[in-house]
């Protein structure tokens, strides 16, 4: 027999305000899949997110995690069970040093005392450039640098699934290579499933392993990266 998507939507329907931006909507993740998400501004790609994160209540449709339905998803329980959300525009407290950032993700995951350090010498690890502004604001920080603190923390938790919401917002193509790096190389060492919504498609692609193209609320297009690799094509779809 073989095995289920990690996580997947079915029949969903999430909206705001009573206008539905999603309808029917149907999106599965497999184990150890990077899946590309792309379409035009308002499509729904970050509704559809927030949507399996719990941050936007389901108003039809059931979202199932490794095959248990998830009936009122909830972000401390998704988060427990192993998915991370890194949304968009970064998300960081400008106020805050990267340290006191890092030390809510510990407080945020309920990461034991005893296992902190190990755990933010593992994320040094994976993004060793933190450990050059690790004492300074996060307002005072470049773009880049920002995406780093929002992708550090949200690797606290050790996810088994990242959930990646344009990570590429405001970077230079070569930041968000650099970016895109570590995580395709992480994603690969840990058998890690990622969902990523960009906006920079040509090195989303170069990272995926399957691609999803929406538009108003619909999946309209599915395929491997190959399949989009026509400039011409891809413009069309949006």
């Amino acid at each position: 027999m073989s095995q289920g998507p990690f996580l997947e939507a079915k029949n969903l329907r999430v909206g705001y305000g009573g206008r539905p931006v999603l309808e029917d909507f149907n999106v599965s993740l497999q184990y150890n899949e990077v899946l590309c998400l792309i379409g035009h501004n308002g499509a729904g790609k970050s509704t559809l997110l927030k949507a399996l994160f719990g941050l936007v209540p389901l108003e039809q449709g059931a979202i199932t995690l490794e095959g248990k339905s998830v009936e009122r998803p909830d972000p401390r329980e998704l988060s427990a069970a192993g998915i991370a959300l890194v949304p968009e525009g970064r998300g960081v407290f400008p106020g805050l040093t990267v340290a006191e950032i890092m030390k809510l993700g510990f407080w945020a995951n309920n990461i034991p005392v005893g296992e902190q350090s190990a755990r933010l010498e593992w994320v040094m690890g994976v993004l060793p450039m933190i450990k050059r502004f690790y004492t300074q604001r996060a307002g005072t920080l470049s773009g880049g640098q920002q995406q780093m603190v929002s992708l550090g923390r949200a690797l606290l938790s050790q996810p088994r699934c990242l959930l990646l919401d344009e990570p590429s917002i405001g970077l230079a193509p070569k930041l968000f290579q650099d970016l895109a790096g570590p995580i395709r190389a992480l994603q690969q060492e840990r058998k890690m499933s990622i969902l990523i919504v960009e906006q920079n498609v040509r090195e989303a692609l170069k990272i995926s392993d399957r691609v999803i193209v929406m538009k108003s609320g619909q999946l309209i297009r599915e395929g491997s990266p190959e399949d989009f690799s026509n400039n011409t094509e891809l413009m069309e779809l949006y």
